[in-house]
């Protein structure tokens, strides 16, 4: 387990992550960042290209060692600084009301305590500082759900932990931020139990 959780994972992490569709989707997120980001899951740095010419600096967390690798590899390729920290979400080395901007690309469906995570993300915002994301999670269509959640202890296992059916939008609420502006569905084409995405803008309460 551990070969293929710290090996295995991160390879197929880095190649399902990078294709075509989903760098569609990136460049609805990663654009709109600016001044000091902080990117949540920065995983093999597939979103560092992407952003623009308002964003100073760019942190990124993640705690696989291998994806961070590829990640400092990619940063050497963008204008901007990038600082990278393996570490979790849950805990993160920042002081409070230190960005402007924090991005997840998804990366909530992973994170074991998202609740604390997402806590720890409003610490490091500042009060006018936005959360970008683009996430997986719970499908609208009860049918598509009910799936979700009978087959999501199986998916968790062979998917490095990360979960099918989590209702994003609700755990962003209930994370201390208001949603600015939310789209939700079938975005990109694929399993349903897996393409149901939430993409958005939240700001601190």
């Amino acid at each position: 387990m551990g070969f293929y959780q710290d090996c295995v994972v991160p390879f197929v992490l880095h190649h399902g992550m990078k294709n075509a569709r989903l760098n569609q989707l990136r460049r609805r997120v990663a654009p709109h960042a600016s001044g000091r980001v902080l990117e949540i899951g920065i995983g093999s740095g597939l979103n560092l290209p992407l952003y623009g010419p308002e964003v100073g600096q760019v942190f990124g967390v993640d705690p696989a060692a291998p994806l961070l690798a590829r990640a400092g590899r990619a940063a050497g390729d963008v204008p901007f600084k990038v600082s990278l920290h393996e570490g979790s979400a849950e805990a993160l080395p920042y002081d409070d009301r230190d960005f402007d901007t924090v991005v997840t690309t998804w990366t909530l469906c992973t994170i074991p305590d998202a609740a604390r995570a997402l806590a720890e993300i409003r610490r490091v915002l500042k009060p006018e500082g936005r959360l970008l994301f683009i996430e997986h999670g719970h499908a609208a269509d009860p049918r598509v759900a009910a799936w979700q959640d009978r087959l999501n202890p199986l998916w968790r296992r062979v998917a490095g932990g990360c979960n099918m059916n989590r209702p994003i939008d609700r755990m962003i609420g209930a994370g201390g931020f208001r949603i600015e502006r939310l789209e939700t569905g079938h975005l990109i084409q694929g399993p349903k139990l897996l393409t149901y995405l939430f993409e958005g803008v939240a700001r601190p309460n």
